[in-house]
């Protein structure tokens, strides 16, 4: 099954038209609103690719707990 997703504002002008493994093999800075510098701080953490950024345990658990925060009563 064919999925399509409009990704545009999530992503760095240079990054819209990339495919999603030209994405995920990116620096995290592809990211609308994250920069250089970012790039360098995640290094420090071992997460050099927008891969690495969505794979890490630690940022899975924390967007796991923002979006059960959300269904909480």
């Amino acid at each position: 099954m064919a999925v399509s997703v409009e990704l545009g504002k999530a992503l760095d002008k240079a990054y819209e038209n990339a495919s999603l493994d030209e994405v995920l093999a990116a620096p995290p800075s592809a990211l609308a609103g994250l920069t250089d510098k970012h790039n360098e701080l995640l290094a420090g953490l071992g997460i050099k690719t927008v891969r690495d950024l969505g794979s890490n345990k630690y940022f899975a658990t924390a967007g796991v707990l923002v979006a059960l925060a959300g269904k909480a009563d």
